[in-house]
């Protein structure tokens, strides 16, 4: 007679396979430390740094490294002292500070820098889209690059936080340049903006209601000057009138009374971003040429899709040119313009933005976890996952939602 084991032991033992287990999760590591890298930007119309001193200080208080490039933050007036006294080594060489984890700039990466960098490593810059290539792409891509687009990043409200930083600063300094050219410094007619007692104030007209149009309303409105906002949302535009708390001209985008507010201008303020169902600009030449001699239009809004017909792109060594006698500043980065204010706003949201990706341990689990990280994203590991830029430029994409599910 052949015996088998205790039959009550190997029921038991088999009713333990069978029963549910709890799933086995990769447990990630909390407060990872970084080593980040801030380069030189290459782009001379390009003033900003992404990092203050004080924002260094924080960061390499929680245990991280930063590698700042020699002379980094000159043009916004950050000595390399003030950086390394909080904290920062100051690297000569630029190809040292291509090899950190994360890669920290405004402008887009060039060729060369790409070639730079190591491999596997997170990048955070703006992406410029409608001046790429298919090749920045692809060579991020070999590299299997995780790159995040700053300016399609949301914070918890769903707003794009350093869009809105950048548009209330081009909104604000669009007013304040227009003020240099209507004055005789660069032989303009001669005007202040704004006007005084007993003499008729300036004509600001300001297409677009949205953060850049608020803010150039605000300034020019407090410089004095009668201000007319146009926009083609009823919404938007009741929305600055209670977020700037007084009465003021605004219309919808209507070709003829727009025609006829243009003849009167003195300023005219391009904010808006046009749709594929628009015309590719707002304020056609014809238009454009009754207007005032002299009289000024900012196109703030030219690296979007240009607000007139006449406009082309300038830039901050020469910013303007004339045409039917009106003064046109149509340069892409207004905010590079006041460097230092630029560098703090976004020094606000970059700091806390780094030190919450390490706190979540791998930049998988922030994708997963934040929404708001997850729309920034545009490369994970080398694999595209935004489906227009793959339209675009013909390379293969992957949802990154999808991918997710992968982790």
């Amino acid at each position: 007679m052949v015996k088998f084991g205790n039959s009550s032991n190997s029921l038991s033992f088999n009713n333990e396979l069978m029963m549910p287990q709890e799933e086995m999760l990769e447990v990630y590591k909390k407060n990872q430390k970084f080593k980040i890298g801030i380069p030189k930007e290459a782009d001379k119309n390009e003033s900003r740094i992404g990092l203050t001193p004080f924002a260094v200080e924080q960061l390499v208080n929680n245990g991280h490294q930063v590698l700042i490039e020699n002379n980094a933050g000159k043009k916004a007036n950050f000595s390399n002292n003030e950086y390394s006294e909080c904290g920062a080594k100051i690297i000569n060489k630029k190809e040292i500070i291509y090899q950190c984890d994360i890669i920290l700039k405004i402008a887009p990466l060039k060729n060369d820098e790409i070639d730079m960098l190591k491999g596997n490593q997170i990048l955070i810059s703006s992406i410029h889209i409608a001046q790429q290539k298919a090749s920045y792409f692809r060579k991020l891509m070999q590299k299997k690059i995780t790159a995040l687009a700053f300016e399609y990043i949301k914070d918890n409200n769903d707003c794009f936080p350093i869009v809105r930083s950048m548009d209330e600063i081009a909104g604000s300094t669009s007013i304040l340049i227009a003020s240099e050219y209507l004055s005789n410094v660069h032989d303009g007619k001669g005007e202040m903006l704004g006007g005084v007692t007993g003499v008729n104030s300036s004509e600001v007209i300001i297409l677009g209601a949205g953060t850049a149009g608020e803010y150039a309303a605000r300034t020019a409105h407090g410089l004095g000057a009668l201000v007319k906002v146009f926009d083609a949302s009823i919404f938007k535009l009741r929305q600055l009138q209670n977020n700037i708390g007084q009465r003021i001209y605004t219309s919808l985008l209507q070709p003829r009374i727009l025609a006829k507010a243009l003849r009167s201008a003195d300023v005219v303020i391009g904010a808006l971003h046009y749709s594929d169902n628009d015309s590719p600009f707002f304020v056609t030449e014809e238009m454009l040429a009754k207007m005032k001699k002299n009289s000024v239009i900012i196109d703030i809004s030219i690296d979007h899709g240009a607000c007139f017909e006449t406009s082309k792109v300038t830039s901050h060594s020469k910013p303007i040119f004339v045409k039917h006698d009106v003064i046109h500043y149509c340069v892409p980065n207004v905010p590079a313009r006041v460097s230092r204010t630029a560098s703090y706003a976004f020094s606000n949201i970059f700091a806390p933005f780094l030190l919450k990706l390490a706190d979540m341990g791998s930049i998988k689990q922030a994708i997963r976890n934040d929404t708001g990280i997850r729309n920034g994203v545009y490369l994970f590991n080398g694999i595209l996952t935004k489906n227009y830029i793959g339209n675009k430029f013909n390379i293969p994409s992957q949802d990154i939602n999808l991918l997710t599910l992968a982790f």
